[in-house]
């Protein structure tokens, strides 16, 4: 297992021809073992090669139909592919053979709000939050409370979002949307300026912002 450690690294890296020949090693050696087969797989994923990584997931799935990390690298071809439906079978298989990890409620939450299932993507958003919180988790699941009219528990994941990364446009986009909603118009055009000012091409920014300022002057 040191050399798949090894080729991880190396895939890491980009060195996919390195990686590629200690994998392939693995497998001729274990070719029963199907995290050998997973490991070839996810790089294949990382070169974008997705008919070929398939392939080595479902000979993982093949040998062990529990082999979490299968379902979960199927799951994310199928969702690269905007597949989401097919990829939200997958993210749950990965769940049900004890692969409980934030990535994988991260992922399955994805595909469900991608689907506009807003209340079904909720659990698992908050759950990948509540995981392994970072900066994508808290402003994915602050849309989904959104898309929920959640307000005041969106805007504290946009917050969030803002103390890790005070740039964040479209945080500061969906605060100010959040503030025109209740009537706050002085924080509104605020988030919409800073949305603006650290992304200039930022046309539901610039809308927002045109329409309030609209607003303002027929008053």
């Amino acid at each position: 297992m040191e050399n798949q450690q090894k080729a991880i690294q190396l895939m890491k890296e980009r060195k996919f021809d390195e990686a590629a020949n200690l994998f392939n090693a693995f497998i001729e050696e274990n070719p029963k073992d199907p995290v050998g087969y997973v490991n070839f797989g996810n790089l294949l994923m990382h070169m974008r090669e997705y008919d070929r990584a398939l392939r080595f997931y479902e000979k993982a799935i093949e040998l062990d139909e529990k082999t979490a990390t299968a379902h979960y690298g199927i799951g994310n071809v199928l969702f690269d592919q905007e597949k989401y439906r097919e990829a939200q079978h997958h993210y749950q298989n990965a769940l049900t053979h004890k692969l409980d990890v934030s990535d994988v409620h991260f992922m399955l939450g994805l595909s469900l709000q991608y689907q506009e299932l807003h209340t079904l993507a909720l659990p698992y958003l908050l759950r990948a939050v509540e995981l392994e919180p970072d900066e994508e988790k808290e402003f994915q699941y602050g849309l989904a409370l959104a898309n929920e009219q959640m307000l005041d528990k969106a805007k504290e994941m946009f917050d969030k979002v803002l103390q890790r990364n005070k740039q964040h446009s479209d945080a500061h986009y969906n605060l100010g949307v959040i503030a025109l909603y209740n009537q706050d118009v002085e924080n509104s055009m605020y988030h919409f300026d800073e949305a603006l000012n650290y992304q200039p091409d930022h046309l539901l920014a610039a809308n927002g912002k045109k329409q309030l300022q609209s607003f303002l002057d027929e008053e």
